[in-house]
């Protein structure tokens, strides 16, 4: 199969120098993995940057597929993440050297921490939070991550983490779409020099049938995933739309600023995934 170059997408500075992706292609459990719309996305679309997690189910696959693309390894932006049943300090390390194992790589290029809440008993939030970030900061600094970061995480647990901990995360991913825009955690993690990256991009297809986007959609000639994606990413956020369908892996078009004020008033704070505000 021919390798089609790296298309040309932007890239995201991380505090630590390194360079983002901001569009990538996410993978989730429940079907959200196909190798064909992976194999396509490397190969044919140029895509670089791909989001997975242990959680997920699909490593070994998504391993199989990277090795099939004959990219190097060096070419690639890949991301994983812990899950709370592994959090604590040697869970952490092990379930991470583990899920390099299960890819068949030496290094991820972003490691998160799933979710603020620790499944363990007998210990606060906080205190796992910060046991198993040490755990990720080791990793860092021994190279099995060349960065590290949290997902689902508000101000309060990034202000914790900060107190506890020595490195402040390079990337906090969390549900963004015009729908849950946070501009509180947006403005506190561009203040922390934290990258900002958004899940969800089409609310789990509550957006693709509302009357704003819709219209914008038609304006453009482009569909409501592309208006919603590029929205997103046009407002510096790293974009992670997850799809299974060739068709739909492809997504580029420019908004005018009247547009992405409008989409930018659509907010209603409604949450179509996990909602951590309870989470202490």
């Amino acid at each position: 199969m021919p390798l089609s170059p790296a298309l040309n997408y932007p890239t995201v500075p991380l505090s630590n120098g390194l360079q983002i992706p901001v569009l990538g292609l996410g993978t989730s459990h429940d079907g959200g993995y196909s190798h064909d719309s992976i194999m396509y996305a490397l190969t044919e679309c140029g895509m670089r940057h791909i989001d997975t997690a242990k959680r997920y189910g699909c490593e070994e696959k998504l391993g199989r597929a990277i090795r099939e693309s004959g990219l190097p390894r060096s070419d690639l932006w890949l991301t994983n993440k812990l899950w709370p049943g592994d959090y604590g300090y040697k869970s952490a390390k092990n379930a991470c050297l583990g899920s390099c194992s299960q890819m068949g790589v030496d290094y991820f290029d972003l490691y998160l921490m799933h979710w603020p809440e620790s499944s363990r008993h007998g210990c606060s939030n906080r205190e796992m939070r910060a046991e198993t970030w040490r755990a990720l900061e080791e990793l860092y600094k021994e190279g099995v991550c060349r960065a590290i970061g949290v997902s689902n995480f508000l101000v309060h647990h990034l202000e914790q983490l900060k107190e506890d901990c020595s490195v402040v995360p390079h990337v906090n991913q969390v549900e963004y779409h015009p729908f849950q825009q946070p501009s509180h955690l947006i403005e506190y993690c561009r203040q922390e020099g934290i990258v900002f990256e958004g899940y969800s991009p089409l609310a789990k297809g509550q957006v693709l049938s509302n009357h704003t986007v819709l219209q914008i959609a038609e304006k453009y000639r482009r569909t409501p995933a592309q208006i919603c994606i590029r929205w997103s990413s046009q407002n510096g956020v790293v974009t992670i739309p997850k799809s299974t369908k060739k068709e739909r892996i492809k997504e580029n078009c420019q908004l005018e600023e009247a547009d992405m004020n409008t989409l930018g008033m659509l907010h209603d704070g409604r949450h179509v995934s996990w909602d951590p505000t309870n989470v202490e």
